[in-house]
């Protein structure tokens, strides 16, 4: 008698233990599906961080180039008429970019015939990755204009953009 209660209390011991694991598989699955999930983001992390050490002339080219285009970008809406933005800012900025220039920077730019923007500097703040974050200063006779660019190396275009004010040695603005 005393042997089958030991038996009956330690089959239940054991069913309750099975039940929980079973009851476990569905939160199990989930934790996979994410370790999974982060370990590919991880594997492609790493691997774009090994290609970018591994060649770093690779890297230095995509900076180089994306600051010829970032640039060219500036001295093309600085010295065009807004309403061409459309036509030619297409393909090296995004709709969105174009769109805020065309709504929000230029009425607030004195944008004339006569004036001409030179762009004397073009400062990068962040050279690694596929975003590069730029400083882009536009000048003319009358007046300095500074703008935030970020430029996005996979897609080759302009992704963001902001106007500074300016202050000190590049404050001319009458």
């Amino acid at each position: 008698m005393r042997n089958s209660r030991l038996m009956v209390f330690t089959s239940l011991v054991l069913a309750g233990i099975l039940l929980t694991q079973f009851n476990q598989i569905p939160n199990l699955d989930k934790q996979l599906v994410q370790a999974k999930a982060d370990l590919k983001q991880t594997k492609l992390s790493h691997k774009k961080s090994e290609t970018i050490v591994s060649s770093p002339q690779s890297q230095q080219d995509h900076v180089s180039d994306s600051t010829k285009i970032a640039t060219l970008f500036v001295k093309i809406f600085s010295n065009q008429p807004t309403s061409s933005y459309p036509d030619t800012l297409k393909g090296m900025a995004t709709e969105k970019v174009i769109n805020e220039l065309t709504q929000t920077f230029a009425p607030s730019v004195t944008f004339s015939d006569k004036a001409h923007y030179e762009v004397p500097i073009v400062a990068i703040r962040n050279a690694w990755g596929s975003d590069l974050e730029y400083l882009v200063i536009a000048k003319s006779d009358a007046q300095s204009v500074a703008y935030t660019i970020t430029y996005d190396i996979d897609e080759k275009l302009v992704t963001e953009m902001s106007r500074l004010s300016l202050k000190g040695g590049f404050d001319n603005e009458k």
